[in-house]
């Protein structure tokens, strides 16, 4: 009988040490495990690592190679950079089924046993020493390090409960409760955000990463722990919060060194692929590529901002969220305007600035300006460098021969007319408002001829958007929407008809 070749329901069926020596089981390091499967899997031409984007030619081949070299592994990147998910993913790559000793709580194998335990309950019962089995799903362990964690939590100590139930002395080894780590024995054990871990701490990790046991309130254990190591950390922390210390980090075999999307397409199917989309919404909410573009650009934008901190980095989780605000935007205008449907706006961009604001770090010029205003300055960015993606740039079509393809929205404005889009219009009063614009028709028309009414409608927002950004007509941000105007006018006159109407206001009092 080939072990390797049993399916996972004849293995269920092996229930005793000698039905699994008769199997031709034999013991393989988790590393080893690894390695083998990841062989397999490349053979195969299969997907190792499925929904991790943008890491094909970069961090997934690392990986890889680490795994291949059987090393232990820290994934070094700013927030938000999958590195947590890569380990989750590792346990893809681990056999289905493996057999311990039943009752262990160390995962004993069965031809290798280490815990007291084990050791016992073998020589009683030999043969029918009673067998588990493990699924890969519960060799899995993840641990957030944070100063308060303990070498107790991680490696174990003595339970002085334990001892008095079983009336044992200190000097017992069976008193010893243990820890995360040796519990941990033939699995993956990640530590997420590492250099936050209490440098005392660390050092305790080095005879586990090395040698390959542990130590406990002076017994004499020798446990050589089969345990694969994933670290995760962020470079900030290495100057800031805290750091790695040297002799760990020199048993840390591979440092792989993670990064955000490199393009806005990857930075949309991982955008799209994370973010929850209610099913009312799906019917709901109509929406198109450039609005997903936007959200992307916005966290293209804030990376390199001088208001946000590099250091920290731009989750992509900041796109997540504002993709599933954009949509709940669109969304609660159609509730309160009592329609069916509605398409996606310029507008619905400003309902994602929560979502803006609480994934960014600011800088102190940031926190001067306040997050609100740069959030709003980074959705106005993404649509100033979207827009020449979609129409010609302002400064050059000035100089054009042929004319300038705006000059009749700009006159219009000229002529002091005032334009407020706002969030919660109805589809009616949105595309009459739209229309009203000389020259904003004709313009998409003249770029984007074949759109239909809606698309038409959302580009010609794009478009009214786009020329405020160029410094072409005046935006002022009001808090129920947007409001547009002749620039020259907004800069040189007393105030807008708002102020006005607070003027008059004022003399009341």
């Amino acid at each position: 009988m080939n072990y390797r070749n049993l399916k996972s329901k004849d293995l269920l069926k092996i229930t005793t040490l000698g039905d699994l020596k008769a199997a031709g089981y034999e013991p393989r390091s988790i590393k080893q495990e690894l390695r083998d499967n990841l062989i397999e899997r490349i053979k195969e031409k299969e997907v190792v690592f499925p929904g991790i984007w943008g890491y094909e030619d970069t961090v997934i081949p690392e990986v890889e190679r680490a795994i291949l070299s059987m090393h232990h592994i820290n994934l070094l990147g700013l927030r938000g950079q999958a590195k947590t998910r890569i380990a989750r993913l590792m346990i893809n790559l681990l056999d289905e089924y493996i057999p311990v000793v039943a009752g262990s709580e160390l995962n004993d194998d069965p031809l290798q046993p280490l815990s007291r335990y084990a050791l016992d309950l073998i020589q009683e019962k030999g043969d029918q020493t009673p067998i588990g089995w493990m699924h890969r799903s519960d060799r899995y362990t993840e641990k957030l390090a944070t100063p308060d964690v303990s070498v107790a939590d991680l490696i174990g100590d003595v339970d002085p409960i334990k001892a008095a139930t079983l009336k044992l002395p200190y000097s017992d080894e069976r008193t010893i409760h243990f820890g995360l780590i040796p519990r941990s024995h033939r699995c993956i054990f990640v530590i997420n955000e590492l250099p936050d871990l209490q440098a005392r701490i660390q050092v305790s990790l080095f005879n586990i990463l090395q040698e390959g046991d542990i130590q406990i309130r002076g017994f004499k254990l020798r446990l050589p722990l089969d345990i694969q190591f994933v670290f995760t950390a962020n470079p900030e922390d290495y100057t800031n919060r805290g750091s790695i210390v040297t002799p760990l980090k020199d048993r840390i075999d591979s440092q792989i060194v993670t990064h955000y999307p490199k393009s806005i397409e990857i930075g949309k199917k991982i955008t799209m692929q994370e973010a929850i989309v209610k099913t009312e919404q799906k019917g709901m909410v109509k929406t198109n590529d450039l609005i997903a573009d936007l959200i992307e650009q916005i966290a293209i934008e804030a990376r390199e901002s001088e208001y946000v901190d590099s250091k920290s980095g731009v989750s992509a989780r900041m796109t997540i969220s504002a993709y599933e605000n954009l949509l709940s935007a669109a969304e609660r205008r159609v509730l309160l305007n009592g329609e069916k449907e509605t398409y996606v706006r310029i507008a619905d961009l400003y309902g994602v600035v929560p979502a803006i604001c609480g994934k960014v770090e600011l800088v102190y010029e940031g926190e001067v300006e306040g997050p609100v205003i740069v959030a709003q300055n980074l959705i106005g960015k993404a649509v100033r460098n979207q827009f020449l993606q979609y129409f010609p740039n302002p400064e050059k079509a000035k100089k054009d021969k042929r004319g300038n393809p705006y000059k009749k929205i700009t006159d219009w404005f000229g002529e002091n007319n005032v334009m407020e889009i706002l969030n919660d219009l109805s589809n009616r009063d949105y595309e009459a408002r739209l229309r009203t614009i000389d020259g904003l028709d004709d313009l998409v028309d003249q770029y984007h001829p074949r759109l239909g009414r809606q698309e038409k409608l959302f580009m010609m927002e794009f478009a009214l958007h786009g020329l405020a950004e160029h410094s072409l007509i005046g935006k002022k941000a009001l808090d129920t929407g947007q409001q547009f105007k002749d620039l020259l006018g907004s800069m040189f006159s007393p105030g807008t008809r708002f102020e006005e109407e607070e003027d008059d206001d004022d003399d009341r009092f």
